[in-house]
């Protein structure tokens, strides 16, 4: 099918809600960089460790619905050149979670892993803003397997890559240390607005 009837250039009066060479897109577009795992758990049985330099601690779904929800309007942009304006996430802000960990002093990064080898990391000050949510629904609805349920990160200041879907763990690092995309060119910040798509950029 036509990719004219999936994208569409930036209406004018929108055009400063996208960053550089992106258009708009009109579904929800899912893109992966392997087939969802084959066994994923429910929300029942799902499960969120964080380790490395902060208190381990397992996260159970229960545990993820005691900690404040949060329902937040976000553009989202894609390193592939589309761009989806005001998206419903609910779920718990990053700087929320932060909240009820204990983390070492020299925590400076977050690398977020999924159930599978995808992996893709943030810096610490990242994970303090008020709009990076662990989001669990979407529009009102249990966020589908295809989008990352039962858990993904959003984290819209950056390209999508670094939304990590199906989330298992959160390891708190002293440095920055490149993910999947990253070990393969990817720029390590990922900036839309600077069009940081590879590391030369």
């Amino acid at each position: 099918m036509s990719r004219r009837k999936h994208f569409a250039d930036p209406p004018p009066e929108l055009s400063g809600r996208f960053p550089p060479r992106q258009r708009l897109a009109l579904g929800f577009p899912t893109l992966t960089a392997a087939p969802p795992p084959e066994l994923l758990p429910t929300r029942e049985d799902w499960t969120l460790r964080v380790f490395g330099l902060a208190a381990e601690r397992t996260f159970t779904w229960a545990d993820l619905l005691a900690l404040p929800q949060s329902t937040l309007t976000l553009d989202i942009h894609c390193v592939t050149h589309w761009s989806k304006l005001d998206t419903v996430w609910t779920g718990v802000r990053t700087r929320d979670l932060l909240a009820a960990l204990e983390l070492s002093p020299q925590a400076t990064h977050v690398m977020a892993h999924a159930h599978g080898d995808y992996s893709a990391a943030l810096s610490l000050d990242d994970w303090r803003r008020e709009d990076l949510l662990l989001a669990h629904s979407y529009a009102g609805e249990a966020l589908e397997e295809k989008h990352g349920g039962p858990l993904r990160l959003v984290a819209p200041h950056r390209y999508f890559w670094k939304s990590v879907k199906w989330l298992e763990g959160l390891e708190f690092m002293d440095r920055d240390r490149p993910g999947y995309w990253e070990a393969r060119g990817y720029h390590h910040r990922g900036d839309p607005w600077k069009s940081e798509r590879w590391e030369r950029d």
